[in-house]
């Protein structure tokens, strides 16, 4: 019987499945993971721009030592998965500057309260808009939590996570029309104005909650704020269903 369905009978009787409380010095070890293992998410996004909602089943294809390879299928795409490699943590990897780099590693195994650890990178021309990114966030665990979801209620463990990005914006250059002549009257011709290179800062927000039952985050949340405070954006994952042998 897979742990989904032991997890369903748990739920169907009123408790909350998962791990029980921890003190100081308990450990969660990485979970032993097999091909075929899925979890499936109800994706919430909200920018500026809007709001958007879909639901993505990620399943395991092969575990090695130090790597996860999973592929990614959006509910309703007639599109094939995406396929991604990630590290052993569920640790997610990109190139940066040609070197394949860890960018956010919401696991570290053993989880123990208390226990930090921090992803750093400096990335350099990563879009037309900036001649370089750093980013820094420190993640810690900071013990149990219940938390309840599509998928039904968990005892978890939660993840937290700060950070910062720091950014050069490039120079750049637009051009004016509609000059104004001393009369006051619109004359022809046009005005290049132009932005030297500045810094801009913003902060970075992250938390999991990972169930052991589950193998994985039954929860997840993203947040980015601008310079002034603002937040530009916040992602929402929320387990709605999962097979895990």
């Amino acid at each position: 019987m897979s742990i989904k369905h032991a997890v369903c009978i748990g739920l169907a009787l009123g408790g909350a499945i998962g791990a029980p409380a921890y003190a100081d010095g308990d450990k969660v070890d990485r979970p032993p993971l097999q091909a075929g293992d899925s979890w499936t998410y109800r994706q919430t996004t909200e920018t500026k721009a809007g709001f958007k909602e879909e639901r993505d089943a990620v399943t395991l294809t092969r575990a090695t030592a130090t790597a996860l390879y999973v592929d990614v299928h959006q509910d309703g795409s007639t599109q094939p998965p995406r396929s991604l490699v990630l590290s052993a943590d569920w640790g997610r990897m990109r190139s940066v500057n040609g070197v394949e780099t860890v960018v956010n590693q919401p696991l570290s195994f053993p989880l123990t309260k208390g226990k930090t650890w921090t992803v750093h990178y400096r990335e350099e021309h990563p879009n037309p808009q900036h001649s370089w990114e750093d980013v820094t966030t420190t993640f810690v665990v900071v013990g149990p939590e219940t938390v309840k979801v599509g998928a039904g209620q968990f005892d978890a463990i939660k993840v937290e996570a700060e950070g910062k990005w720091v950014a050069e914006v490039a120079a750049s250059s637009q051009a004016a029309a509609g000059a104004v002549g001393a009369s006051g009257n619109a004359v022809a011709g046009s005005s290049v104005k132009t932005t030297p290179a500045h810094l801009a800062e913003g902060r970075i927000y992250r938390a999991v909650w990972y169930v052991p039952a589950v193998r994985r985050w039954v929860k997840s949340v993203d947040e980015y704020y601008a310079a002034n405070g603002e937040r530009t954006e916040r992602s929402v994952g929320e387990l709605v269903g999962f097979d895990v042998h």
